[in-house]
């Protein structure tokens, strides 16, 4: 039995090293030069797969994804029908993503750029501000990730609401369901946050429409938006617009359609733009790979796997 990692934009020293650590009876390798007879090759931790990678693996059983979304796999074009996909659900990458949502929150709330940009040029501008009540905060998307995040920022005194393809409950958040009831979810929000799985459904969903029906009742005029979901969700062109007419008081973008985002895109040095290098839920290599290695446990003792993607939802 062998296990293998296929991480071409990834340091797959940093894992094979850490997998080892946490399962030293594993047999580890690692795509392209390390694969040995692929033949061996049970277990499969990918990021970004190039194509006929994986369909190469003749006795491949369990795929792991080794980030929070599993759209870095299902777009091989190759990818070998009927082999179960196991997302990561470990505490630690939904805290981290938690401290994103809460710290950007947190920045638009406290006008840190402006802050910022006050001692930048020595003003002493001691401006009036607002309590986290007068702030509607709409979270998209209501797994793990953004119901912990939902909880945390409902704690801190923000009126919060979710929104997701199906009903859920969390006390203290307002939780709407569906597309006949996105627009109302939209006209109460004043900073909309993403955290939505990467779904033909939800490509294209931060856009000029959805923009234009976010509440302009709140503190700043307009709204703002923070996406650490996927890249794909935001159209770059609709959301500069909305910034340089006013239709967006500021944005925080932690995902892009092209990663790296690009030197050339206006979104670098726009001055209402808030930009950090997909990080939101970096996590723990060794602390993932005891979650696979658990997994493989699991799996190898007759016991169902944790997280399976329900192919048919993309998620």
């Amino acid at each position: 039995m062998a296990f293998l990692f296929i991480l071409p934009t990834w340091p797959v020293e940093v894992w094979t090293s850490a997998m080892r650590k946490v399962a030293p009876r594993l047999d580890v390798r690692s795509w392209p030069d390390q694969m040995g007879d692929v033949a061996d090759i049970d277990y499969a931790a990918a990021w970004l797969p190039p194509a006929n990678v994986l369909k190469g693996l003749p006795n491949l059983k369990v795929i792991f994804s080794l980030g929070a979304g599993v759209d870095a796999i299902l777009k091989d074009p190759t990818l070998p029908p009927g082999i179960p996909i196991v997302r990561v659900n470990e505490p630690d990458l939904t805290g981290r993503m938690t401290e994103y949502i809460v710290l950007h929150v947190l920045m638009h709330h406290r006008q840190q750029r402006r802050l910022d940009e006050n001692q930048r040029r020595k003003v002493w501008d001691s401006f009036p501000t607002h309590a986290a009540s007068d702030l509607a905060v709409g979270i998209m998307g209501l797994g793990v990730m953004g119901q912990d995040s939902a909880e945390r920022l409902r704690d801190l005194g923000f009126k919060v609401a979710g929104w997701s393809r199906t009903r859920k409950h969390i006390p203290g958040v307002h939780c709407y369901a569906g597309q006949a009831e996105f627009d109302s979810f939209l006209r109460r929000t004043d900073i909309l946050v993403s955290l939505l799985p990467a779904t033909p459904e939800t490509d294209g969903i931060i856009n000029r429409e959805t923009i234009g029906k976010l509440s302009r009742k709140g503190p700043f005029g307009a709204p703002i938006v923070i996406n650490a979901g996927r890249g794909r969700q935001q159209v770059a062109e609709d959301v500069l617009a909305a910034l340089d007419s006013g239709a967006l008081h500021a944005a925080t973008l932690d995902v892009f359609a092209v990663e790296p985002l690009p030197p050339d895109s206006p979104l670098w040095t726009h001055p209402k733009v808030t930009i950090t290098p997909h990080c939101a839920a970096d996590s723990d290599p060794e602390v993932i790979c005891a979650y696979v290695a658990r997994q493989i446990e699991r799996h190898q003792s007759g016991k169902p796997l944790d997280n399976l993607v329900d192919m048919a939802r993309g998620y």
